[in-house]
């Protein structure tokens, strides 16, 4: 069985006790939370799409931890004009693992 649901503007398909690394939740280390924005449920023999969203369908969640991933490095530069620009940044994120998949809606 496995879910696919929205966070922080990019989709994440999930199976039971997978750890992923979300867009920083603001939620403390340790904590339980439910992801509503539930796309898509699938079992072995049915799959069930929202429409955006499956209605009282739910993700359970453990908050592992938070961190910042790797510094990536922006350039800009114009050639022969004396133009160069340089920028860095590390985003943050959210460890969690997934504890359980909610299909209330269904069969």
């Amino acid at each position: 069985m496995y879910a696919v649901f929205l966070s922080g503007g990019k989709q994440y398909r999930v199976k039971k006790n997978q750890t992923i690394k979300l867009e920083k939740l603001n939620y403390v280390a340790g904590s339980i939370i439910e992801l509503k924005n539930v796309l898509m449920i699938s079992n072995e023999k049915k799959v069930q799409i929202g429409n955006p969203f499956l209605p009282r369908s739910t993700i359970k969640a453990h908050v592992e931890s938070h961190g910042r991933l790797k510094k990536i490095k922006i350039i800009k530069f114009h050639r022969r004009k004396h133009y160069k620009k340089q920028q860095g940044h590390r985003q943050y994120y959210t460890n969690v693992k997934i504890l359980e998949i909610n299909n209330i809606n269904g069969e």
